[in-house]
């Protein structure tokens, strides 16, 4: 049987805890690392729902993106849908690891690469490096062939499975050097700009950031969830690949808030 310490000792030994940001809370949520692992459900979000199908599925592990605590709880009674998830997750045995900014910063096995091997984009390499190699926020990657600018997005658009998708000016005809941040990565821009990549792809810009772009390059937002959500097939991917005696499941349940008509 496997316990619950060497999961995590995989998942850190791709994304070392060090690696996540200041304000961020990955790692072990609840759980007792000793505990015999049944089987995995991987999600993005810990919601209600996708505790109540680990559940169902006899699974005693969740391994998340976002960390379901960001800060503090004084009081644990109910009241908000992390409360909840937190009570009924202790409740049924059941432990809920986060692998988030972490799992951002790397490059190899990052949700960035993930993004551009899900766009055909070839030749990574990190857009913020930090001091360490390989390690950053973002990634550029190159078409293999120089694309039409509108014919490229309507591609993301169908890859990455998007309702919708909001973009700056177009610059030019084609693109072929791509700028790439899963989630919020409004504060790449500059970066994205300063290596003069064609494209910024990421999420979260808000109005006035638009204007940012400033006819240097072509921002396009094609929403939070989006970007990340195929970051639950590389963890499942990495899960399946070195633990035979447990199952690792792919949620069923779409956590994202945000509706489109």
């Amino acid at each position: 049987m496997t316990k619950l310490f060497e999961l995590i000792q995989l998942l850190e030994g791709i994304a070392p805890l060090h690696l996540q940001e200041a304000y961020d809370n990955a790692g072990l949520i609840v759980g007792n690392p000793e505990m015999e692992v049944t089987g995995v459900t991987v999600c993005l979000d810990s919601t209600e729902a996708v505790i109540d199908e680990a559940i169902k599925m006899g699974n005693n592990v969740v391994v998340a993106h976002h960390p379901i605590i960001f800060s503090g709880l004084k009081k644990i009674t109910g009241k908000s849908y992390i409360e909840r998830c937190i009570i009924k997750a202790i409740q049924n045995d059941i432990a809920i690891y986060a692998i988030h900014t972490n799992l951002d910063n790397v490059l190899q096995h990052g949700v960035n690469e993930q993004i551009a091997k899900r766009l055909q984009l070839k030749n990574h390499s990190i857009l913020a490096p930090k001091e360490e190699d390989n390690i950053g926020a973002g990634i550029i990657a190159y078409l293999e062939e120089p694309m039409p600018t509108l014919t490229w997005l309507q591609d993301v658009k169908e890859r990455m499975k998007a309702d919708c998708l909001k973009y700056t000016n177009i610059l030019k005809p084609t693109v072929q050097k791509i700028a790439i941040c899963g989630g919020s990565g409004s504060f790449l821009l500059t970066h994205a700009i300063a290596q003069q990549c064609d494209v910024f792809l990421s999420a979260d810009f808000k109005y006035h950031q638009f204007f940012d772009a400033n006819d240097q390059i072509v921002i396009v937002d094609i929403g939070h969830f989006e970007t990340e959500q195929f970051t639950i097939d590389l963890l499942v991917e990495i899960i399946r690949n070195n633990f035979s005696n447990f199952a690792a499941h792919f949620t069923k349940v779409n956590t994202n808030p945000v509706k489109y008509i």
